[in-house]
C-alpha cells in the first residue's frame, strides 16, 4: 500500500515547517534550520524550494508577501497539524526505544515482558 504524501515527515521537512510559525522567506529558512538543528541539517536550495511549493499545493503553508523574487511564508492550520502530528510520532518512536531498551518492551498482545525473554531479540549476542 502506497503512503500517503506528509503522512510522515523528513527531517528537512519536519524543520521547514517549524521555521515557518513565524513569517520569513527562503533565505531566513536555510539559516534558521542548521541553526535549530546546531548545523545537524543543512538544506539546499533545490530542497527548500522543491518542499515550499509542495507544502503550499498541499495546503501546509501560505504566501504571505512577495518583493520581486523574494516570497514570504507562513505555516497554516494544516501545517501545524501535520507538524504536531509528526512530533506525536516521534514521540511514541522514542518511548518504544526507552520501553525496549529499559526492559519493558510490549509484545503483539500488549502486555510488557522483557525484551531478552522473547526470541529473537535483537539485543541478544550484542555487547
Amino acid at each position: 500500500m502506497a503512503r500517503e504524501k506528509f503522512q510522515t515527515l523528513t527531517e528537512p521537512m519536519f524543520y521547514i515547517l517549524l521555521s515557518l510559525r513565524e513569517e520569513c522567506c527562503g533565505a531566513d529558512v536555510m539559516a534558521r534550520v542548521p541553526a535549530l538543528t546546531r548545523g545537524r541539517v543543512v538544506l539546499g536550495p533545490g530542497t527548500l524550494y522543491n518542499l515550499l511549493d509542495s507544502f503550499q499545493q498541499a495546503g501546509m503553508i501560505r504566501e504571505t508577501g512577495a518583493s520581486g523574487r523574494k516570497r514570504s511564508y507562513r505555516i497554516t492550520d494544516k501545517g501545524r497539524e501535520t507538524l504536531e502530528a509528526e512530533y506525536r510520532r516521534l514521540l511514541a518512536l522514542t518511548e518504544d526505544y526507552k520501553a525496549c531498551m529499559e526492559g519493558g518492551g510490549a509484545p503483539p498482545g500488549g502486555e510488557r515482558e522483557s525484551p531478552a525473554a522473547r526470541p529473537g531479540n535483537w539485543k541478544e549476542g550484542a555487547k
